[in-house]
């Protein structure tokens, strides 16, 4: 690689680190590009566009920046899943990749604070849907949950594996908000095991209500 394009990737790095900074901070819609190219310290404003075209392919940058690798280490725990894996593990195989991925970051992190707001912007709907159609391990993640939950209908676990996901990325934002305030008890490994106890428990809880108002979910999972 050139000395041009060693910098070109130091320039965009800089910028998808501040961007998703205040994004976590102030949220998606408050931030412009001009504030993003500012905290880096650049006085050209148009380096966002330079460097990713428009908004949508610099929100779909951040979103897939660390998927690859989350997918992977997935990918990795279900290949080693064996044939009669409980249910607690299969959750570890989808909690245990995120925790691991939120604990490697540099501090401070602003990963599941800034995922956390974007899953909330309408603007941001279609680059959520895009990025994370083919969200590898998702599937088999689901046959083994249901293998496990027999008796759990096929719609309510879908809609309780979407829920499971959410709640996820709602405990890690908060969380991860802790550790900069210095208020946080226990660590990244804690939090993926009690994730994956909850999870555990209210994916297997009684159903003693109609599935009528289910509906496939509208956001993609982004853990």
């Amino acid at each position: 690689m050139g000395i041009m394009g060693h910098h070109g990737d130091k320039a965009r790095e800089a910028l998808l680190d501040a961007a998703e900074e205040l994004f976590a901070i102030h949220g998606v819609d408050a931030v412009s590009n001009r504030k993003i190219a500012e905290h880096v310290g650049t006085h050209n404003h148009s380096a966002v566009a330079y460097h990713f075209g428009n908004r949508d392919e610099l929100i779909r940058a951040l979103l897939e920046r660390h998927l690859h690798s989350m997918q992977g280490r997935r990918n990795e725990l279900l290949a080693d899943l064996p044939e009669d894996a409980g249910l607690r593990e299969v959750i570890a195989c989808r909690i245990l990749p995120w925790v691991e991925q939120l604990a490697a970051m540099p501090q401070p992190s602003w990963r599941a604070q800034f995922l956390y707001q974007v899953r909330s912007v309408p603007s941001a709907a279609k680059v959520l849907a895009s990025s994370f159609e083919t969200n590898d391990g998702f599937d088999e993640l689901f046959l083994r949950m249901r293998d496990s939950l027999s008796n759990i209908s096929q719609p309510i676990l879908r809609a309780r594996a979407s829920v499971l996901g959410h709640l996820a990325l709602g405990i890690c934002a908060e969380f991860e908000a802790a550790l900069q305030a210095g208020t946080q008890h226990g660590n990244w490994t804690s939090v993926g095991y009690f994730l994956i106890d909850a999870g555990a428990g209210m994916l297997a809880a009684p159903v003693t209500h109609s599935e009528d108002f289910l509906s496939p979910p509208t956001i993609p999972s982004l853990i």
